[in-house]
């Protein structure tokens, strides 16, 4: 007889009333592992950099699986790994980027609490039966050489070339100007620096008609016609995991100006049209926008990008837990049983 997986899943960020599209890649996530047959409880807290929050979500977690039965425990980020102990059932961490490279202050470099959240991290990753990173770079944190690097998936039907003129119409955008998008949740977070993308587009209006166009808390929906309606995206980031928005831009056709950050470089450093910036200043991204915008071409990038459908990322996270549950000498009795979905993208 075949028994369903049933996962627990803890994450730190999701979406709520506030913060309504926060964490799209998370909620997609969830939704293609429950098309393949996966039963996923999602516990999610606001940890606020407090430990008070934690505190109280580890005591609220208690009274959330009182009775329930999970075959292993699926933990998004390093510190929400830690509402897991002490450990009873077999436990996944996805290490998605500043829970390895730690929080940027103000002043550009990492917090006294980035450090202790990096310190945390590392130890929950000790007592992982399984650890995903979104890029390789990640992985070089770790202190363990035992990973699997998993990017986080597209919704390809979602992200996808659309008109230009459609697209800025939609939005209301000047027809004939140059846009460059600079997309983020926030740009009050001093990690996006949003300031060196203003400092970049700034330089560029010297020499030719562009506008900086910001893209944050709008609904995932929207993000598309964004993509569609500019002529580059700028990603500035100190640091980064696997920036979802870069190969979001990819699966659009959008040329790509990024400082070399996470797995940047291997996304595009060898797609025509996009450049890597490896000099972090607001003359060198002014120069890489400038010679996007004289090629004036969108990129060939969506075929490149296909094998990041999130129903091919959920099956291989199916596959970690499958490897997780084989530590386990219970567990890897069972059989788990999974749909497969055939799918075809445009």
């Amino acid at each position: 007889m075949s028994e369903k997986l049933s996962v627990l899943m803890i994450t730190s960020e999701f979406p709520t009333l506030e913060r309504p599209h926060s964490v799209p890649f998370i909620t997609r996530q969830v939704e293609f592992l429950e098309r393949a047959g996966v039963d996923v409880d999602v516990f999610h807290f606001k940890g606020a950099k407090r430990l008070s929050n934690y505190i109280r979500a580890w005591r609220r977690l208690r009274t959330h699986t009182n009775g329930k039965h999970y075959d292993l425990v699926h933990a998004q980020w390093g510190q929400s790994a830690a509402l897991a102990m002490p450990k009873h059932l077999p436990l996944v961490i996805t290490f998605r980027g500043n829970d390895l490279e730690g929080i940027v202050g103000k002043d550009g470099k990492i917090t006294l609490l980035g450090r202790i959240q990096r310190g945390v991290s590392k130890m929950m990753a000790r007592f992982a039966d399984e650890v995903i990173v979104v890029s390789e770079s990640l992985g070089e944190h770790l202190e363990r050489t035992d990973f699997h690097v998993i990017p986080s998936g597209l919704d390809l039907e979602m992200f996808r070339p659309i008109p230009s003129a459609d697209a800025r119409l939609f939005l209301g955008l000047p027809p004939d100007k140059n846009l460059i998008l600079f997309a983020a949740s926030t740009i009050d977070n001093p990690r996006k620096r949003y300031w060196l993308a203003r400092e970049a587009v700034d330089l560029l209006s010297k020499k030719m008609e562009v506008e900086l166009i910001v893209a944050n808390n709008v609904p995932h929906t929207s993000i598309p016609y964004y993509m569609n309606a500019c002529n580059a995206l700028l990603l500035t980031s100190v640091h980064e995991g696997s920036p979802n928005v870069v190969k979001e831009a990819i699966a659009c056709d959008l040329p790509v100006v990024s400082v070399n950050v996470g797995d940047v470089n291997k996304r595009i450093g060898g797609i025509e049209g996009c450049f890597v910036c490896e000099s972090a200043t607001a003359e060198a991204l002014a120069a890489d926008l400038e010679k996007v915008l004289t090629r004036g071409r969108r990129i060939k990038g969506r075929d490149i990008v296909r094998d990041l459908h999130e129903a091919n990322i959920a099956s291989k996270v199916i596959e970690v837990y499958r490897t997780a549950l084989q530590k386990n000498p219970v567990k890897s009795k069972m059989q788990i049983e999974t749909k497969t979905e055939a799918e075809t993208i445009s």
